[in-house]
């Protein structure tokens, strides 16, 4: 198992050079990358292209800034009301990180996580393309032990005992 690493700047100076990361979230461990790079998680959980990734953002504002189209107000007052927390919104958009994140369609995933050390790795980052750190098809790693088993080479967000997630993935609306 790798050794946690908690320097936000180090780790943000991997992730634009391609590296993906493991993090915690309020649900279950995360692989992410720069969504430039979101490729690279479709390869290593052997996923088929035809399932989207997530954007995952610090802040509402953060991931709204990065749609070509503002949400309607009854969008803008869910997100209030339940982020940061265990929701993934769909949503219309179209653009370079709908490409990335879900090629050949019009929508994307967004998801602010309730847990602090993946929103100050996501405040420093900005969004990242996630995922589940887990194989797909296989079960859910529910810990940063299991998941540092499943992807041994992956880079792991400090310190080493996260604080207990849901192990439920977040609830998806559209």
């Amino acid at each position: 198992m790798l050794t946690p690493e908690l320097n936000f700047e180090r780790i943000a100076f991997n992730l634009s050079k391609g590296s993906p990361i493991i993090f915690p979230t309020d649900t279950l461990p995360a692989l992410g990358s720069s969504p430039k790079y979101a490729f690279k998680l479709w390869d290593l959980k052997k996923r088929s292209l035809k399932k989207p990734l997530i954007l995952m953002g610090a802040t509402q504002e953060q991931l709204f800034d990065l749609l070509d189209e503002f949400p309607v107000e009854s969008v803008l007052e869910i997100s209030r009301n339940y982020w940061p927390g265990p929701l993934t919104i769909v949503l219309p958009a179209f653009g370079e990180v709908v490409d990335l994140l879900n090629p050949g369609s019009k929508t994307i995933g967004l998801r602010v996580p309730d847990n602090d050390y993946a929103r100050k790795l996501l405040e420093y980052t900005g969004p990242l393309a996630t995922t589940s750190a887990n194989i797909s098809g296989q079960s859910s790693c529910n810990s940063m032990e299991e998941a540092s088993q499943v992807f041994p080479d992956i880079p792991i967000l400090g310190p080493l005992h996260w604080v207990n997630n849901s192990g439920i993935a977040s609830t998806v609306i559209e």
